[in-house]
């Protein structure tokens, strides 16, 4: 009995040797690499049924490209709709032809609410596009996401993006650390703009240092006028761009490691380091020589309106902090020769320069060689070439060509995020809902207003981290 399963045995582990050795001889099927990612690289390996393996091969993007994946799906879902879906769509035509992958894009105003039914429900895009990371690490927590370096090692990441960006898109998971996903276009938060003629003119100069803009901004109210116009108006949302002005002055004022630790609540807000922040602020925002219409006028002008003033005939003001999308709101005619903008300067030379961001981040949801090559393309720079080219959207990989961005502005935006000494995503959109886009929205905005006092604020955002 012992003797007939043995030589039973030992016949099949001969047929599977065999086996195994024509399967290398023909290259074998799928193989995804987990190590080079060189895209440049010929591909041996031809697609099957979808089942992968990550000991050995080339890429699943050079794989995509040598033709492999001809004829596959890829569903992608996010909040790119109109004139926005139009961009992307176009930013993925050239990837398409190729490779003969059809990604299909459904975008959607409701995203935050849809992607948490389609997830659970196990309807899941294959990618989804996350421009609030904190609604993704639900998903992380929860073991739906794939984990990008399980098919991206580290060698590539990091030639492909500076390490804030792989540490934003670092979560934890049901059994460690994850990389939750791929940084795909970003959008720089810490710009201060000016009218380039009338600022030339008057003889003012681009401050450097903290020091410097508060000097600055004394020099133009002596001049009589005030330098800043600020606006926190914007419906349902009103407040956040308080937020955006509280992030960026916690992340000159403190350590990143602070920064992170405050997103969760570990660092409350009644924190003196918080505290701190909003002081800081305070000091041009309540000054009411610094701000044009003072403090009363700031949570009643609409956030689009209040970079206006620095286009009147002459300025009504000087400076106005805001994203990069802000040039959308400017008076209709300007030029590029028309505005400028500099960096909201470092307050504490130890922190160093800092860039607050806003961005979108895409995961992968099912795990197939052709949905691992379009996240793959989604790392290069090549993937958001012709929306570089549009205007509006600064490129988050290093590998993007300063010569696609349309004008020096939007290269100079580029350039700053790759050499800032640390990147952080804007914070409300990281922080639970009823702090983010509740308490801390609504605090600020009370502030402000004068309804109540700074330390009444703290306490009333942090109690959103107990709903």
């Amino acid at each position: 009995m012992y003797a007939k399963n043995t030589k039973k045995a030992l016949t099949a582990f001969i047929l599977l040797i065999v086996l195994a050795m024509a399967i290398t001889a023909c290259g074998g099927k799928n193989n995804v690499n987990n190590g080079a990612n060189t895209p440049t690289e010929k591909p041996d390996a031809t697609a099957d049924d979808g089942n992968t393996d990550t000991n050995g091969g080339d890429s699943a993007l050079a794989q995509a490209m040598n033709g492999d994946f001809k004829g596959k799906k890829v569903t992608m879902f996010g909040p790119f709709t109109d004139a926005d879906e139009v961009k992307f769509t176009e930013s993925i035509k050239a990837f398409e032809e190729k490779t003969g992958i059809d990604i299909a894009y459904e975008g959607s105003k409701e995203f935050e609410a849809t992607i948490s039914v389609r997830v659970n429900g196990g309807n899941a895009p294959d990618i989804a596009d996350f421009p609030q990371p904190g609604l993704l690490k639900g998903f992380v927590e929860a073991g739906k996401v794939v984990d990008v370096k399980s098919f991206l090692n580290d060698d590539y990441l990091k030639k492909q993006y500076n390490q804030s960006w792989l540490d934003m898109a670092t979560m934890k998971g049901s059994s460690g650390d994850v990389m939750a996903g791929v940084w795909a276009r970003s959008s720089v938060k810490s710009l201060v703009w000016y009218n380039k003629k009338a600022f030339a003119d008057a003889g003012y100069t681009v401050p450097k240092t903290w020091a410097e803009l508060m000097t600055l901004t004394d020099q133009i109210a002596k001049d009589g006028d005030p330098a800043w116009s600020i606006g926190i108006e914007s419906g349902t949302a009103t407040g956040w761009p308080a937020t955006d002005w509280m992030e960026d002055i916690m992340l000159r004022t403190t350590t990143p490691e602070n920064y992170d630790k405050w997103l969760t609540g570990e660092l409350p807000f009644t924190d003196p380091i918080v505290k701190n922040a909003a002081e800081k602020m305070a000091e041009i925002w309540f000054n009411e020589d610094y701000v044009y219409g003072g403090r009363k006028s700031i949570a009643t002008t609409s956030f689009g309106d209040a970079v206006k003033p620095l286009f009147d005939n002459p300025p009504k003001a000087w400076l106005h902090r805001q994203a990069g999308f802000i040039t959308s709101f400017f008076p209709e005619g300007l030029t590029a020769d028309d505005y400028d903008w500099f960096p909201l300067p470092a307050i504490d030379e130890q922190y160093g320069q800092p860039a607050l961001i806003s961005g979108d981040i895409y995961a992968m949801f099912n795990d197939r060689p052709e949905v691992r090559a379009v996240l793959e393309f989604f790392t290069t720079g090549e993937s958001l070439k012709t929306w570089i080219q549009t205007g509006g959207v600064t490129a988050p990989m290093n590998d993007a060509d300063a010569s696609w961005y349309p004008n020096d502005q939007e290269r100079r935006m580029a350039e700053f995020i790759k050499t800032a000494d640390t990147i952080r995503f804007d914070g409300s959109d990281l922080m639970p809902g009823s702090v983010g886009a509740g308490t801390f929205w609504k605090g600020m905005t009370d502030w402000v207003s004068g309804t109540v006092d700074l330390d009444t604020a703290l306490k009333e955002i942090q109690a959103g981290y107990k709903k």
